[in-house]
């Protein structure tokens, strides 16, 4: 079966016996109780479009919380009592470093080495799956989705925090690129595109396009704030 099958098939049947609800209930935090257990770090991921640090409104979440390879990762509401919300950062340091340990390829070093750059993986209620969000394919095209895959995949699980493009008058929000980007004057990032309130969408896919506008002008689609751990 095929993983749009699965996650179909798996929608159904929550449907059925009332399961999770992948709009949650909107609050100022997106990660249950339990997920910061463990020493876990739980962030939110927010677009600019929809929302603010202190209401960021609609975060980085697992479709129907389902803790599957091939899952895509969406907007949702913010809640706390949906652990389809539950992200924590597993690996944060520099290109640089995640090149040391093989994540991240020479060009991509080479252009990116002093940048921040993180992982994000899947932690429903604090427990780690091994699953982080990505692309299932080497090499990113234009309009590909995020989905969850194995965190030890190289390239494709690792995510820049690109500063060097915020917009001057609102640094807190920043674009995303994809580590495994092959364009280096408009990399492959992270983007949620169109005005249209996730909510009132029926499958709102995060994806990864070419960064546009950079450095001064990137979109309000383009640019997310989080509160990503500092690094060592």
């Amino acid at each position: 079966m095929s993983i749009k099958s699965k996650v179909l098939a798996a929608a159904a049947t929550l449907a059925v016996i009332g399961g999770v609800s992948t709009a949650g209930t909107l609050s100022a935090s997106a990660a249950t109780p339990g997920c910061s257990q463990n020493g876990n770090t739980c962030v939110q991921i927010f677009s600019k479009r929809f929302g603010t640090p202190v209401s960021p409104g609609f975060v980085e979440s697992v479709f129907l919380g389902l803790p599957f390879a091939g899952v895509p990762t969406i907007l949702q509401r913010t809640s706390t009592s949906n652990p389809a919300g539950d992200i924590i950062i597993p690996a944060a340091g520099t290109v640089s470093q995640f090149y040391a340990k093989g994540m991240v390829s020479a060009t991509v070093n080479s252009h990116y080495g002093a940048e921040k750059a993180v992982q994000v993986e899947y932690a429903p209620r604090g427990v780690p799956t091994g699953l982080c969000a990505a692309i299932a394919t080497a090499t990113p095209y234009q309009d590909e989705g995020l989905t969850l895959q194995p965190c030890t995949t190289p390239g494709t699980t690792v995510f820049i925090i690109d500063t060097a493009d915020s917009p001057a008058t609102a640094p807190v929000y920043f674009p995303i690129v994809l580590a495994s980007t092959t364009d280096f004057v408009h990399p492959f990032t992270m983007t949620f595109p169109g005005q249209a309130d996730p909510a009132h969408r029926l499958f709102p896919q995060i994806k990864v396009q070419h960064l546009m506008g950079n450095p001064a002008n990137v979109p309000d689609d383009q640019l997310w704030g989080a509160d990503i751990p500092p690094v060592s």
